[in-house]
This record gives C-alpha cells, structure tokens and sequence, in this order.
C-alpha cells in the first residue's frame, strides 16, 4: 500500500485582543470549527496556498509571519493528514468579496472558548497549532524552500 497524506495548510490569526479567527463550516454535515485551512492546488506554494485559503474562507488578506510546524494526524476513517501551520495578520474584509460556500460564518473566539467552550474542533490540529503559537513555536518563513 502506498502512503498518500493530505497535504494541507492552515492560518492562525490573532487579533490585538489575542483572540482567534475561525471558520465554522459544515464539512460532511455536521458543524465543525476550523483554522482558515485547505488543500494546496497544482503549481501552488504552501504560501501562496496559505493565503488564497484565508482569502477564500474570510473575504481577507493575509500576511504570513512565520511557520508554526508541521502537524500529523491519523483521522477515524484512517486519512493521514499533513498540515503545516502558518501565524499571520489579516486586512479588514475586502469589499465585494464572496466567501467559500462551504463557510457558515467567521468568529474572533478567546483561546479558553475554542479549547473548553464545547466547540467541536474539525481536528486535534486546530487546536495544537493555537498552543503553538502561544509558546511562540514560530520558525522563519526561510525554513520553507520550495525546488522547481
């Protein structure tokens, strides 16, 4: 059997509060509460990846800072998943913007809501790459290098 892990990318955003930006979405159904997160597409950086993905689920720009690290995680359907976790800062909500239809609503949430207000978190990850960034984990944006 072949390994085949889900590449995926995700922004931790805080605010001057030091509250969190987040997604909630409706995946497969059920109500999940996620890091703007994606998959990359073809030709794409993990950068480049990072910042449509923001984009797309908040209607914002985003500015990476810095690489927090990179996650695995094994689902219960047996997925593996690769997420590498970017910190950064965001605009206002760029004017005429349409987000992903998969994306329910935004929320600037405090860390003790996403970690014990009974949110159900898309994956462990989301949570980890939070903690992360607080115990300032935060690699250069030079770690990354990308071969053509």
């Amino acid at each position: 059997m072949v390994w085949s892990p889900r590449v995926t990318v995700a922004a931790v955003i805080t605010d001057d509060a030091g509250r969190h930006l987040l997604v909630e979405e409706a995946p497969e159904g059920a109500v999940v509460f996620n890091q703007p997160a994606g998959h990359g597409e073809p030709g794409e950086s993990l950068l480049q990846a990072v910042c449509r993905e923001v984009r797309e689920e908040t209607c914002r720009e985003f500015t990476p800072l810095a690489l927090l690290g990179i996650y695995q995680w094994v689902s219960p359907r047996g997925k593996t998943y690769l997420r590498f976790g970017f910190h950064g800062r965001v605009g206002e909500v760029l004017h005429g913007c349409q987000r992903d239809p998969d994306i329910i609503r935004t929320h600037w949430l405090a860390t003790r809501e996403i970690t014990h207000g009974g949110l159900q978190l898309r994956s462990p990850m989301v949570a980890q790459c939070i903690s992360d960034h607080q115990a300032g984990h935060h690699l250069p944006l030079e770690a990354l290098h990308e071969m053509a």
